[in-house]
């Protein structure tokens, strides 16, 4: 099912929404349970041409301990997003909205064996830790070795391979540019939401 109704906020390409779920690297994991969604909140790291992600989830976790074979899963990446007040598009007519990115990876969640877990945890601190430069990079080996592997017997390690791909880039494509841009200066200064600027650059740059 589409993420959202209107398709003017669903055609950015795939390539573009599977890399800016790399970039953000944490979302939402979940998979159908006996009654209800089974859900982690994760970070991962995730490369953006073979749609695969490596992560890891506690052992205790309920969708940790169902996923013992490849087990159907989503992965759902929210972006910037804000509240907008039809004040602020300077034009009649207008109504209460909110624009945001979104992304949802349909894929498969794979358990991995323990023995591949260190190289699970040593590629996701190196993909946050690489941003942090000129911070010399913090890695597992200023652990005590018994400490990190007391830890390490906590979690499991995962590969969730992407499927399918759909987003919602709600910008406000649908109003003419002079309006949008209005709008953007508004969210900017004012917005109800988190990461502000980077969506009304975002709306700045949006297409007509």
């Amino acid at each position: 099912m589409p993420m959202h109704p209107n398709p003017i906020y669903r055609d950015a390409p795939t390539a573009q929404s599977l890399e800016f779920a790399a970039e953000r690297g944490f979302g939402t994991l979940s998979a159908n349970g006996e009654t209800l969604p089974l859900t982690a909140h994760v970070p991962f790291v995730l490369d953006a041409e073979s749609g695969v992600a490596l992560l890891h989830l506690m052992r205790s976790n309920p969708l940790a301990r169902a996923c013992t074979t490849p087990l159907p899963a989503r992965l759902s990446v929210m972006g910037p997003d804000s509240y907008i007040s039809p004040d602020w598009y300077e034009m009649d007519h207008q109504v209460p909205t909110w624009n945001y990115v979104a992304v949802q990876l349909d894929g498969t969640l794979h358990p991995m064996p323990d023995s591949e877990l260190r190289a699970v945890l040593d590629a996701l601190s190196e993909h946050f830790e690489q941003r942090l430069l000129p911070k010399p990079p913090w890695t597992a080996d200023k652990m005590p070795a018994d400490a990190l592997a007391r830890l390490m017997r906590m979690i499991v390690p995962f590969r969730f391979a992407v499927e399918k791909v759909e987003s919602t880039w709600k910008l406000a494509q649908n109003k003419p540019a002079e309006h949008r841009m209005a709008a953007a200066r508004q969210v900017k200064g004012y917005g109800i939401g988190q990461e502000v600027a980077l969506l009304a650059a975002l709306m700045m740059g949006a297409e007509d």
